[in-house]
């Protein structure tokens, strides 16, 4: 409720209405009390009172049935609003009586209603306004008194001059229509429907009084022209409301004129015997006074629409905007003889440029309803070619739902007429089907389905002579055909499972057809048909393998957004049936398929995936010996990496368990395997001899070959029943001892002995019952590593970087062994990497890794190209920084990976930021050493390069990038200091005893080499507690005298923005600490050592950070500081940092202070 106006506010206005020559004034509060105006007789005033809302209403025993709401009776129409369609309609005609009787009154209620319906908590006072007043315009304001607090709008809302006053902080709080809860939702639209109501109850009466309406589409006409944006938004809303209300009574109108026009024609059809000229006369009156009220009706319409729509379709409010969109498209389509023209459709499409997607997408949603409307496609034929183009680019809006309704309208349009849009358009709307928004992706799917695979087109080469088998083969040949011209013009040849996940949804029928497909692949070509082409082979076999995952797994697709839903049980017998009906028929016809196309190893890999889709409970024993004889025969034909991966992936799944067909398939894969090894022992005692390889081109192809596909399948099942470790590990020896193992075969034999090592650590906790056991897995993985580290200084690319990649490996997985192995179970002894293998992989990470990313050398090498190096670099970081998340390497080795964050950040930001967040997690104090470490190495490298007077290399980095790299580490620290105390404090203790190293603050009077680090560690001050900044502030003071704090020199600036950095809080403090340049570091005296070891804390004492209190200690501390007493704080042990313990720094922080202290986030870099 909205409440009575102040004393001061009646006087204010009372005096201004005063200043008005008027025959008569009324004052009303927007809450409903009447202020009567001293000029009006006693008469007058008790017929104002009479009509007036808040005085006794009329009809009570008829209304308060529908104006009670929990036994209280609603008194004004605001309140009404909220009340029901039921409500309404008694109280608007209770109105349209009070209306009746006494217009003047029950107007300012209902002007009194849309004020206070815009939040106004003011008054309203309305003055008859006087035609011989010339200079009445120029009084019509909006302006605030500042000296009484009070804002003002005086118009003209005809026959009256109104006056609204109301507090100044109005514009900047909420009104109705933006509040929140249950309740204010439900406001506007009963606010929407109370016009819709009025109107349609006053449509028979006084709406043609040529008062009612022209003042109420003054006032809104008025109000929504307002700076103030309750009155503005409001006000709008009702216009454009008011007008749809309006359509409706023309509409109707529109109605009975054609039906008295009939009747009309009828009359005068009928001869002039029967012909009544009476009521043919009454009928022709009434058809003229139809359509005189039709033509007042619309003068209305376009009055609202000229004075509020087009002021306001394009106000600063995007809700406005939006609102004016939605309603202009209702008006078309309500009412299209007027509205649906071009002179209307020029606004949809201007708005359609909208900075903001909520009004493109009702400029959208509003053509969506036009165009499907098909009488109403002809007069949108101007629209389309105007605003084709920009529909078109609409459909790759960075709003996805603007996207998919954009392309969704175009599906409509290219319904309407074939001529709308050209081939270029489709082609352009055909590649959504590969879009990474599955929604976008499934429409432009059925878009591409109906324009191309069910075009007539292709029926009409079908022979009628034919069974309806051969027929649907036909059929499914033409549109893969098609499919097939569509998908070769897009240009992207590895994007098949996208372009099924596209279709699935339209032409799931057709892509889950196996039958039909399988029947193209095994066509004869001897009866004369020409068959599939090998790029048709490709891309039906594609297709099929696809629709095989898709039936069974689902839409998870990578790349592609979707929304994860839970999978109903209709849904799951679905897939279920699906997955037993391709069964049956795969195991039947695969075989078929491979002996086949056994020849295209492409081909041969992607049907080899067909198997891993089965369902286990099939039993068939015949056809599944048939597929494992063609799976043995086909892998011991090709050497490839994919067959071989697909082939002992669904050797996997069919000799499982949990499979019908175990006992089958079990001993087909031994069978397989078994005649591997044997090949390959014959081979190796040929070969080697006197411990050299002796072997000719031929042997060592067939070496290859067999421990290729030994390997592909060690890496899936674990084959350490053949002892292969103690096959192949002789190859290694001898290549180590004495070289000529050709690089391909050293590669395969890492590979395979390092997966057998991996299946050992695996299972170590069942099969290592005995000691000696133990000590043999053990034996076995030092050894491994060390023909890996000799293998890492081979002479070739390939060779170094498998043996590094089996290194970590291993390394790992013998960690994670460690924490799961029991002591009970003779699990493997501890391994502990030789420091000096520590050094290589280090040292291999430096060279192959961090190798310079605008490197000239890959300047013509295509994308596809840097970005499988780029993949490979990637891979070959991240296995490093496992080794130092998992504890095998120590966290100090991280130090050299981190100098390269900043550097390489587009490249490995991720995998650098991840690895330093859980080496946090691991360690804080160790972690804060490491960033330390890794600051001060840099800081040195610069300074050695200065001080040897040439030109920093690119291998260093300058000062402003150290600076940088140390900004980017302190924001890693995130919001909350007080996880971060201790980190932080170590990180500025040991950055001031590294700069001020054997300085003497007596006896020295030159400066640090070192000062400038100062500079680097000022980073890390914003990171600080204000309390932990005083006492980091104290310690440096040990370091330092007054003489030396207050020298103003050039070398003394870094200390003196650091001291800055420590005593200035918030902004201040990021303003004192500027930008030093490398210049004043080339300016610092030649240093002659290097304090490279770490000093202890000096016998004064310690400095520490507090510990953090519980909630009890918090209070008592509270309460404790209140009273202003003396606190004794209990110190966090571990963290040394001097020797002012004695300061108590406090957890408890004041928001104002940690606000001040806190630093944004780095928010700019994405998580692995």
């Amino acid at each position: 409720m909205i409440a009575e106006p102040t004393v001061t506010c009646k006087s204010l206005v009372q005096n201004e209405n005063l200043a008005v020559d008027t025959t008569g004034a009324v004052n009303h509060t927007v809450g409903g009390a009447w202020d009567e105006n001293r000029q009006k007789s006693v008469r007058g005033k008790r017929r104002a009172r009479k009509g007036s809302e808040n005085a006794k209403r009329r009809h009570t025993k008829a209304t308060n049935g529908h104006l009670k709401r929990g036994d209280v009776e609603a008194v004004t129409l605001f309140e009404v609003v909220t009340m029901g369609r039921s409500a309404m309609q008694a109280v608007v005609d209770d109105w349209i009586e009070a209306y009746i009787t006494d217009r003047d009154s029950a107007l300012l209620d209902l002007i009194s209603f849309f004020i206070q319906c815009s939040g106004c908590k003011g008054l309203v006072t309305a003055e008859m306004f006087q035609s011989r007043k010339e200079d009445v315009m120029s009084t019509m304001v909006e302006e605030l008194d500042e000296s009484t607090g009070l804002q003002y709008k005086k118009f003209l809302a005809f026959p009256w001059i109104l006056t609204v006053t109301w507090p100044m902080d109005m514009d900047g709080g909420e009104y109705p229509l933006t509040m929140s809860g249950p309740y204010w939702r439900r406001f506007r639209s009963e606010f929407c429907e109370f016009v819709s109501v009025l109107v349609t109850q006053c449509q028979y009466s006084v709406i043609f009084d040529s008062y009612l309406m022209d003042t109420i589409i003054s006032l809104l006409t008025e109000l929504s022209d307002s700076c103030i944006r309750a009155f503005r938004h409001t006000c709008t809303l009702a216009a454009m409301k008011l007008l749809s209300s309006l359509i409706g009574v023309a509409v109707s109108l529109t109605v009975s004129i054609e039906n008295s026009q009939r009747l009309d024609k009828v009359e005068r059809t009928k001869t002039s015997g029967r012909r009544n000229s009476q009521r043919l006369e009454r009928m022709q009156r009434k058809t003229t006074e139809l359509q005189d009220k039709r033509v007042e009706i619309e003068n209305m319409m376009d009055a609202i629409f000229k004075g509020v729509f087009l002021k306001r379709y394009r106000d600063v409010l995007p809700e406005i905007r939006s609102m004016c969109m939605e309603e202009l498209a209702i008006w078309m389509k309500l009412y299209s003889p007027v509205f649906l023209t071009d002179s209307y459709l020029k606004y949809m499409g201007w708005m359609m440029h909208d900075k903001l997607p909520e009004v493109r997408l009702k400029c959208v949603l509003g053509l969506q309803g036009l165009y499907g409307e098909p009488v109403l496609l002809p007069k949108l034929d101007l629209f389309n070619s105007r605003f084709k183009d920009r529909l078109i680019s609409m459909t790759l809006d960075k709003d996805q739902e603007v996207a998919l309704q954009t392309l969704r309208l175009l599906t409509l349009i290219s319904q309407s007429g074939e001529d709308v849009l050209t081939v270029e358009d489709y082609k352009q709307l055909f590649q959504l089907v590969y879009s990474s928004q599955r929604a976008l992706a499934t429409t432009a799917g059925e878009l591409l389905y109906t324009r191309l695979l069910s075009c007539p087109a292709l029926t009409v080469d079908l022979q009628d002579d034919v069974s309806d088998h051969d027929k649907n083969i036909q059929l499914t040949k033409a549109r893969l055909r098609a499919l097939m011209h569509f998908y070769q013009d897009s240009g992207l040849h590895q994007h098949v499972t996208y372009l099924v996940d596209s279709l699935w949804d339209c032409a799931g029928a057709m892509l889950k057809d196996w039958s039909s497909l399988t029947s193209l692949l095994l066509q004869d070509t001897s009866t004369g048909d020409p068959g599939l082409s090998a790029e048709e082979q490709l891309l039906v076999i594609g297709v099929l393998v696809t629709s095989v995952r898709r039936a069974v797994e689902g839409p998870l697709l990578v790349g592609r957004n979707t929304c994860k839903k839970i999978v109903n049980a209709r849904e799951k017998r679905a897939q279920l049936d699906d997955c037993g009906r391709l069964t049956e028929h795969f195991l039947k016809v695969l075989p078929q398929l491979l002996s086949k196309y056994s020849g295209s190893q492409e081909t041969a890999a992607s049907l080899l995936n067909i198997p891993q889709y089965f369902h286990p409970d099939t039993e068939s024993p015949q056809a599944l010996a048939s597929l494992l004889a063609e799976m043995g025969a086909l892998v011991e034909l090709h050497t490839d990496p994919a067959v071989l991966e697909a082939a002992a992936r669904s050797y996997l799944i069919l000799c499982s368990e949990e499979t019908a067909w175990h006992t089958l398939a079990r001993p087909a894969m031994d069978a397989v395997v078994q005649c591997w090894v044997n090949r390959l022992t014959a081979l190796l005692r040929e070969v080697l001899q006197d411990g050299n390889f002796t072997a000719d081109e031929e042997k060592t192809g067939e070496i290859l070959s067999t421990l290729k596909k030994l390997t592909a399948f060690h890496n899936a099942q674990d084959l350490s029943a053949w002892g292969l470790y103690e096959h192949v590990s002789p190859l290694l020896s001898v290549d180590i001892a004495c070289g000529g193992l050709p690089s391909e075969v050293t590669v395969e034999a890492l590979q395979c002995v390092s997966y057998s090592v991996l299946w050992n650590l695996n299972t170590s906790g069942e099969s290592l019952n005995t000691r000696e056991k133990a000590i043999s897995q053990r034996t076995q993985l030092r050894t491994l590593c060390e023909k890996c580290l000799h293998c890492l200084s081979h002479g070739n690319h390939s060779v170094k970087e498998q043996a590094f990649l089996s290194l970590c490996d291993v390394l790992t997985a013998h960690n994670y062994q460690m924490h799961v192995w029991g002591p009970s179970s003779y699990g493997p002894l501890l391994y502990t990497p030789h420091p000096r293998l520590q050094r290589v992989l280090l040292a291999y990470i430096l060279e192959h890794v961090f190798t310079g990313a605008q490197c000239t050398s890959h300047s013509r090498e295509s994308c596809e190209e840097r970005l499988e190096e780029l993949h490979r670099r990637r891979n070959l970081l991240a296995a490093y920084c496992k080794l130092i998340v998992h504890r095998v390497l120590e966290m100090s080795m991280a130090a050299e990976v981190f100098m390269f964050y900043m550097k390489y950040y587009n490249d490995f930001g991720d995998i650098i930021k991840e690895t330093l967040s859980r080496t946090r997690q691991m360690d804080k104090i160790e972690s804060a050493r490491t960033l330390v470490l890794c600051l001060q190495q840099l800081f040195l490298r610069l300074k050695q390069e200065q001080e040897s007077g040439v030109t920093c290399s690119s291998s260093v980095q300058t000062f402003s990038s150290i600076k940088e790299l140390a900004r980017r580490f302190s924001l890693t620290f995130g919001w909350d200091q007080t996880k971060s105390r201790e980190s932080l404090a170590l990180i500025h203790r040991d950055g001031i005893e590294f700069v001020f190293h054997d300085f003497n603050k007596k006896a020295d009077k030159s400066s640090p080499p070192y000062l400038p680090y100062l500079t680097i560690l000022s980073e890390f001050s914003s990171k600080l507690l204000r309390p932990d900044k005083k006492t980091v502030h104290s310690y440096l003071q040990r370091y330092v005298n007054e003489q030396t704090t207050s020298n103003r020199e050039e070398c003394w600036q870094p200390l003196i923005h650091y001291r800055a950095s420590l005593l200035t809080t918030g902004a201040e403090g990021e303003d004192a600490v500027s930008f030093i340049s490398s210049e004043t570091l080339k300016q610092q005296s030649p240093v002659n050592h290097s304090p490279t070891v770490r000093h202890s804390p000096t016998t004064d004492g310690d400095m520490r950070p507090s510990s953090a209190l519980n909630s009890t200690e918090a209070k008592a501390r509270r309460s404790q500081r209140a009273s202003s007493s003396s606190l004794s704080q209990e110190k966090i042990p571990g963290v040394e940092l001097g020797s002012i313990g004695r300061e108590t720094l406090p957890i408890k922080v004041l928001p104002e202070q940690q606000s001040n202290t806190n630093e944004e986030l780095d928010v700019d870099t994405v998580d692995l």
